[in-house]
C-alpha cells in the first residue's frame, strides 16, 4: 500500500472513531433522513440554515467507516458555507468518488482521501449517502427520506 493510501485510510479510520459533527442538533430547520437499504447504512442529517447559510450542522446515524467519516467529513467541510456553496460542494464530491472529477480532488481537502472509493461501485453509496441526504434536507424545510439504492440517487448527471 502506497504512503498516500495509508494516509487516506487513517483519515477515513480516524473519522470512523471520532466523528465530528455527530449528535443531535434540536434547534434544525432542516432535516433528512438517508438510508442505503443494501448494506444497512442510515443517517440523518440536521441543519440550521440562516440568511442561506448552513450555520451548524450535526448527523447521527450508523453504518460502515465509508459512510460515517464521509458524513464527519461532510459537516466540516459544509459548515458555513452558503447553501449554493454546499450543493457545488456536494456535485464535485459526487464526481470524485464516480471517478469524474477532473482534478482527482486535489483542492478538496480531506475530501480527496474519498477519490479511490470509485473503484468499488458498492461502496460509492456509503461515500455519498450522507451528502445525498444533506442535499435533500437543503432542498426542504421538514424532514424527507432518501434511499441511496433508487436509480435517482446514484445517477451519473
Amino acid at each position: 500500500m502506497s504512503d498516500l493510501q495509508e494516509l487516506y485510510q487513517s483519515v477515513i479510520l480516524d473519522h470512523n472513531r471520532k466523528p465530528r459533527n455527530f449528535g443531535e442538533l434540536p434547534e434544525a430547520n432542516r432535516e433528512a433522513d438517508g438510508k442505503n437499504p443494501l448494506c444497512g447504512d442510515e443517517v440523518h442529517v440536521a441543519l440550521v440554515v440562516e440568511d442561506d447559510v448552513i450555520r451548524d450542522v450535526k448527523f447521527t446515524g450508523h453504518g460502515c467507516a465509508i459512510s460515517k467519516a464521509s458524513a464527519s467529513l461532510m459537516t466540516a467541510a459544509v459548515k458555513g458555507k452558503s447553501r449554493a456553496e454546499a450543493e457545488a460542494l456536494f456535485q464535485r464530491f459526487h464526481a470524485l468518488v464516480l471517478g469524474q472529477d477532473e482534478k482527482g480532488g486535489k483542492d478538496l481537502g480531506q475530501l480527496v482521501v474519498f477519490s479511490g472509493v470509485s473503484r468499488f461501485p458498492v461502496r460509492v453509496k456509503c461515500a455519498s449517502l450522507a451528502w445525498h441526504t444533506l442535499k435533500a434536507a437543503l432542498e426542504r424545510t421538514q424532514g424527507v427520506s432518501v434511499d441511496v439504492a433508487s436509480p435517482a440517487a446514484i445517477s451519473t448527471e
